[in-house]
């Protein structure tokens, strides 16, 4: 029997983490995840749209000259070079989708896609997004059955289109993660989304926590309590899912996870490999950046707190010495209980959900009913 010193896996925890082909990822200095709304133009009206959608493309966003641009600012992070996911509005809208796609591709980079679940989205498009180099695919579900998906998302007929572009997505080999909205409206119906993804293929589901901006106003979020206790339930699955299941807007549910692992006696190396631990220390504006369709830099995409734009400034200066970033890459400026858990270096808190709360990115994550202990050393037995 050894003891672990679980400072390891909380506030002492250095800036670096294991990067996916095993060098140091530091998340000061390159994000993991570079987030591009390519356009607000999109066909469904989803309750939760943090972009506000329209039918039409903004007359001021990105053109191709200027998003071939930020396509090389990108790449400037160099290694380890950060993830790109297209999103909107719906990136299909995009004429010159695919050349930017391979141009992203010509640079380096992996590139992932979240179109909207359309009637346009039909196996001849999934079939040309593979051809041009797309690694993975993003897909919304938000209810087990039209009725209820369809109250999120706005369109009669999204979710048939959502379960036939699972299947084309499949049949292409286009790996997909599933997305789904955690708030009053869809939570009791969680165990039977789950229940029929294991009836479908795909990489990951990532449950999102509601952050209550953009159209998300429109809906109401679980309590902390209840909160807490889904995030109990998502790890309980987690372990014998035959997909990665993992939470967006919700790093709390790391400290769960690690009190799960923790209290079941596991090695640190065994921690180090289950997927949870591949979250650890990522938070808005931390492993993370948004762009927004008219070029402006955010540190989230549900953190609407403008940097720059990048029509005048480079994306890697504004993530590495931006005052916003600069305070979001250190926890011990976080205030309230966020600043003084030991957590907040694998956790953090929802810097969008504290700022939507308190107006104040570095305030305390309401969400998380957790009381710090602030012990300066919590051994496990293994």
């Amino acid at each position: 029997m050894s003891v672990i010193d679980i400072r390891t896996f909380t506030s002492a925890a250095p800036k670096q983490h294991p990067h996916a082909h095993g060098a140091p990822h530091d998340y000061s200095r390159n994000p993991m995840n570079v987030y591009w709304e390519m356009t607000q133009a999109c066909g469904l009206a989803c309750k939760h749209c943090r972009a506000e959608a329209v039918s039409t493309p903004d007359p001021n966003e990105l053109n191709h000259e200027e998003s071939r641009d930020l396509l090389h600012q990108i790449a400037g992070f160099g290694s380890p070079l950060p993830h790109l996911i297209l999103t909107g509005g719906d990136p299909l809208r995009r004429a010159d989708l695919y050349t930017l796609i391979e141009e992203a591709k010509s640079l380096g980079l992996t590139v992932s896609i979240t179109p909207s679940a359309t009637g346009d989205l039909t196996f001849d498009v999934f079939a040309k997004l593979k051809a041009h180099g797309i690694d993975s695919i993003g897909l919304s579900l938000d209810g087990s059955t039209p009725a209820r998906h369809e109250a999120v998302r706005g369109v009669d007929g999204c979710f048939a289109w959502t379960m036939q572009a699972l299947q084309n997505a499949a049949k292409v080999g286009l790996p997909v993660q599933l997305n789904t909205l955690v708030a009053r409206e869809t939570v009791d119906d969680l165990p039977a989304i789950y229940a029929l993804l294991k009836t479908v293929t795909i990489m990951r589901w990532s449950l999102f926590f509601l952050i209550a901006v953009g159209r998300g106003a429109m809906l109401q979020p679980i309590t902390p309590e209840e909160g807490e206790e889904c995030m109990h339930w998502i790890f309980e699955r987690a372990q014998a899912s035959p997909f990665i299941v993992a939470t967006t807007e919700a790093p709390s549910y790391r400290r769960v996870a690690l009190q799960h692992m923790r209290q079941a006696g596991w090695a640190a190396s065994e921690i180090e490999k289950n997927p949870v631990y591949r979250g650890f220390g990522i938070r808005d504006g931390h492993g993370i950046m948004f762009v927004s369709n008219q070029g402006d830099v955010y540190p989230a995409g549900f953190l609407p707190l403008t940097v720059g734009n990048i029509r005048t400034d480079n994306v890697v200066d504004m993530y590495r010495h931006a005052p916003i970033f600069r305070s979001l890459h250190t926890p011990t400026m976080f205030r309230g209980k966020c600043g003084n858990c030991e957590y907040t270096t694998l956790c953090g808190g929802s810097r969008a959900r504290a700022f939507a709360a308190t107006g104040d990115p570095l305030a305390s994550d309401p969400f998380c009913p957790y009381e710090p202990k602030r012990v300066a050393q919590m051994p496990v037995h293994t």
